[in-house]
């Protein structure tokens, strides 16, 4: 038990020892011994310490080389998202209602942030979508992609850890939909929705994106109320 607490207790140090020497994604930390002989522990606990910052993402490690300040990314929160349903303590419908209230949120800021080049991407993304029609398992990649541009495209790189952690989520249930949309035309209908979203971005039209979103959003629940999943 007493290992445990000390090794706690050095990963606060290090995130102390990141800020107070304001490391950014990237920046190297001391060499392992170093780094243990200034927190005033082993070499074990400083490489113990380092392995649970790494499992967070908050630090990157291996390949032989010092250890890192990893970029942010949605990994950590993406599998307590996963174990939370797994474990029956939140519910698909529940993890739908927050994308949808996000989402809604990300489109509007999309709408008005955008890049031209993330426009151009939002709107490449949508035209090989229809290319995918018989390919579920690129088109659902397509789709994931779609909205991860709209988060990062919403200029708040919260939003974007957030709705990438997601991720998981939407490849266990994704499949589920597409077979619920059972005719040719209903699915060429949800490539369209994903269009009319991405043409009011490119237009800069936040209330219609949302709108369009709005519409999406109902569209995956009602399909998914059919499958008996929520």
């Amino acid at each position: 038990m007493a290992k445990v607490g000390l090794v706690d207790r050095t990963i606060a140090d290090i995130r102390l020892y990141m800020r107070e020497n304001h490391l950014l994604p990237g920046d190297a930390f001391p060499s392992e011994a170093s780094l243990s002989e200034t927190l005033g522990v082993s070499r074990a606990v400083a490489r113990e310490a380092l392995r649970a910052l790494a499992a967070l993402n908050i630090v990157e490690i291996g390949n032989g080389r010092r250890a890192r300040v990893a970029a942010p990314d949605a990994t950590a929160l993406s599998m307590i998202v996963d174990h939370t349903v797994y474990t029956r303590q939140l519910s698909i419908q529940q993890v739908l209602d927050v994308r949808r209230t996000l989402e809604i949120r990300t489109v509007g800021l999309a709408a008005l942030r955008r890049t031209d080049l993330q426009a151009q991407e939002l709107q490449a993304i949508v035209e090989k979508m229809f290319t995918c029609i018989a390919r579920p398992d690129d088109l659902m990649e397509l789709d994931i992609l779609f909205h991860e541009v709209i988060a990062r495209a919403s200029g708040n790189s919260l939003y974007s850890i957030i709705i990438n952690s997601f991720r998981v989520i939407t490849r266990q249930t994704w499949h589920i939909g597409w077979r619920s949309r059972a005719s040719d035309e209903n699915r060429r209908e949800n490539i369209r929705c994903h269009e009319r979203i991405a043409m009011a971005i490119i237009a800069q039209d936040a209330a219609r994106a949302e709108a369009a979103m709005v519409e999406h959003f109902d569209s995956a629940a009602a399909v998914l109320i059919h499958a008996g999943v929520i």
